[in-house]
């Protein structure tokens, strides 16, 4: 990795300074690819990946080499970065009630940024998380009125997200074009087993659909909650496949289980760093 990206990822990650790991172009490649057990490995059926953590599914299934992978999100990050320091922008994460509308509040948020004199402003649902959680990304003018009118829409809470743009929305569009072109010039392979795309929660059919939702995912919300209920869908009786979340936390465990409580039950974290401490011991 760190002859890829050119630095010591793996100091910066356990050293710091937390506000430069803060930084697209930085967090993104620290997403790790993580190591579990041989056999889950082998009988491994289906594997998705949140947001950039797509990459780190399109790898473990075998269609992207890591080394190509990571270069891939080297050049990401970096235009993200670049298009999040163009406008101030950021992602507000909400916990709602049942009665949020949050496209009347996105649409209420940008008729505001208009009132301030800004030109096509951008406030969207940017990420489903599960039934009554959403992220929503776009000017930070728009997120800040949105926190301040929060009982009108129905949210119970709002926190601004630790990122430095409004990823998965369109002010992302400069990064569109060096991302497409460094994928077209890496193999990209049929997955061994089904990768679920964020883009549309479903699976990925062929090497060239890789290639397209990869790049059109920068702009796109992710389709999480969506990707959750089409990853567990099966018949009535059925038992629930083993999950693993890989990777520092157990954000994605806990979103799955407010998405279905039965799949939860046969779910596991797995901290790479950890499983390699104790292999060494």
């Amino acid at each position: 990795a760190e002859k890829v990206l050119g630095y010591d990822l793996l100091s910066l990650c356990l050293e710091g300074p937390r506000d430069a790991l803060d930084r697209t172009q930085h967090c993104q490649p620290a997403a790790p690819l993580g190591f579990v057990f041989p056999q889950v490995v082998e009988r491994c059926v289906a594997a998705a990946g949140y947001s950039v953590g797509e990459f780190a599914a399109l790898v473990f299934a075998g269609a992207l080499d890591f080394a190509e992978a990571l270069y891939a999100v080297k050049v990401r990050a970096e235009a993200m970065q670049k298009a999040s320091e163009a406008v101030p922008s950021g992602m507000l994460s909400i916990v709602g009630r049942r009665e949020a509308n949050y496209k009347f509040a996105c649409l209420e948020a940008r008729k505001h940024c208009e009132s301030l004199g800004i030109e096509n402003p951008v406030c969207t649902v940017s990420n489903y998380l599960f039934p009554d959680s959403r992220v929503i990304a776009g000017h930070l003018q728009a997120l800040e009125f949105l926190q301040e009118n929060a009982r009108k829409y129905y949210f119970k809470r709002t926190k601004m997200l630790p990122v430095s743009g409004a990823f998965h929305t369109k002010l992302m569009e400069p990064a569109v074009e060096p991302l497409a072109e460094v994928l077209k010039s890496i193999e990209i392979q049929k997955p061994l087993f089904c990768v679920y795309s964020n883009v549309d929660g479903r699976k990925y059919m062929h090497s060239k659909h890789i290639q397209k939702l990869l790049v059109k995912q920068v702009v796109s919300p992710v389709l999480w909650e969506q990707t959750m209920h089409s990853v567990y869908e099966r018949k009535q009786g059925t038992e629930f496949p083993y999950t693993y979340e890989v990777g520092p936390g157990n954000q994605l465990g806990a979103i799955l289980k407010q998405c279905n409580l039965k799949a939860w039950k046969q779910y596991k974290h797995v901290d790479a760093l950890e499983d390699e401490e104790a292999a060494e011991t």
